[in-house]
């Protein structure tokens, strides 16, 4: 017997008046990397003592914020994730991933 699909718009009700839902919610149009203003830094909270890159304060679409989190991510030859707008790196590459977005003209701090 085939598997039955899951319903894709599970939302019955909500009691928020300001409530939209995932589709009507408009993403903000990527501004060219000249226009950004990248922060990268280091943190080790919540994550076992282990040193993870975080790269943040990207505007645009979640999906070009993946495409260049899956670049950084090649670069460095580890592991990663996109998360909250937030791209996180594993291990400590701030200096690589600072050369590697003044390279494709970010401005980074």
């Amino acid at each position: 017997m085939a598997k039955q699909k899951p319903w894709t718009n599970a939302l019955v009700y909500s009691t928020d008046p300001g409530f939209k839902k995932e589709e009507e919610i408009e993403e903000t149009e990527t501004l060219k990397p000249e226009a950004q203003q990248l922060k990268v830094s280091l943190d080790t909270k919540h994550r076992g003592g282990k040193v993870v890159t975080l790269i943040s304060g990207f505007v645009g679409r979640t999906d070009d914020l993946e495409a260049l989190g899956k670049m950084l991510k090649t670069k460095c030859g580890t592991g990663g994730t996109v998360k909250d707008g937030c791209i996180i790196i594993q291990g400590d590459y701030k200096a690589k991933v600072i050369l590697w977005l003044q390279q494709l003209q970010y401005k980074v701090k």
